[in-house]
């Protein structure tokens, strides 16, 4: 059984894309449709009921196209209203935050993760708990980064500026002084994080600074590789997999009815639909994709930020 439908991904804005990236990495076979809510981003600075209501436009947008899945690509929306979304459509629905805290739980050696966010997914505190669910034993350090996500949606991910202020958003993190001269989380050195989880689909996009600052101690996380290896799961047990789609491995190479002819399926489609500027939601995405990438359409939304 397959299903050549659309996998829908949504996300704020264009943190998503880095999740988007990997799962045309894990499933090449599959098509996708793209939406972010450029216009309404930040939503890490959004009440939760804002983050909901413009989540659900956005969701519904994506069902309407009749996508089989939908991968919440938006840490903040997942952590507010994942339940929510589960409840609302009759499709399957991944978040992000489960994966990336499995991974996080098993790359930390000394049992400490630092979890940087958005001020909305910290204040749900769904790093935490699911990170404890995995192992209860690892400490976990949430702290808000609200500066991140505005550079990313501007495009600037890089250069002095930027180094500066990721410095200064992580230093209390890091078990340096913030600007009141109070440590954030008091930990002596040989207590220090040794693992720092991107709980942001932004975050990795200024990966290369935010590693540079944090040190070659400390593990980088992110949810994006974790996500699509959850969603190639997800789509086998629901038999929604695109034609000449190919399961298996070395070990296993799959059964006769696993594996589909690449000449009878059909090419994968990639639409990107933005509620914000074009022209700059497409800056942004040939830097991850390059000229391979599709072109950009506009959607409306009724909702407008305040």
């Amino acid at each position: 059984m397959s299903d050549p439908r659309p996998i829908g991904v949504f996300d704020s804005g264009v943190g998503g894309l880095t999740v988007l990236r990997e799962i045309l990495r894990r499933s090449p076979s599959e098509s996708t449709i793209y939406l972010g809510d450029n216009l309404r981003a930040p939503y890490g600075i959004r009440t939760d009921d804002e983050v909901r209501s413009f989540s659900i436009e956005a969701l519904d947008e994506l069902a309407d196209r009749d996508v089989k899945a939908i991968v919440v690509a938006c840490n903040t929306s997942t952590a507010v209203a994942l339940g929510d979304f589960r409840r609302r459509y009759d499709l399957p629905i991944l978040g992000v935050v489960r994966p990336g805290a499995v991974t996080a739980s098993l790359t930390t050696r000394n049992r400490r993760v630092g979890v940087i966010a958005t001020p909305a997914t910290v204040r749900s505190h769904a790093y935490f708990n699911a990170i404890k669910d995995e192992n209860p034993a690892v400490e976990v350090y949430e702290h808000a980064t609200p500066a991140f996500v505005p550079l990313v949606e501007a495009g600037r991910v890089g250069g002095p500026e930027v180094e500066a202020i990721v410095a200064e958003s992580l230093a209390p993190l890091l078990g340096l002084r913030d600007e009141a001269g109070e440590f954030v989380f008091p930990l002596p050195a040989s207590a220090r994080i040794d693992t720092l989880l991107l709980g942001c689909t932004h975050y990795p996009l200024l990966r290369p600074v935010i590693a540079a600052i944090a040190g070659e101690r400390v593990a980088i996380v992110d949810s994006a590789t974790a996500t699509a290896s959850a969603l190639v799961e997800l789509l086998a047990i629901n038999g929604l997999e695109a034609p000449g789609t190919t399961r298996g491995s070395g070990e296993d190479a799959g059964s006769a009815r696993d594996v589909r002819p690449d000449e009878l399926a059909p090419a994968p489609v990639h639409i990107q639909l933005t509620t914000g500027d074009v022209d700059a939601f497409r800056v942004v995405a040939e830097r991850i994709f390059g000229e391979a990438f599709p072109d950009v359409a506009s959607v409306e939304v009724s909702a407008v930020p305040t």
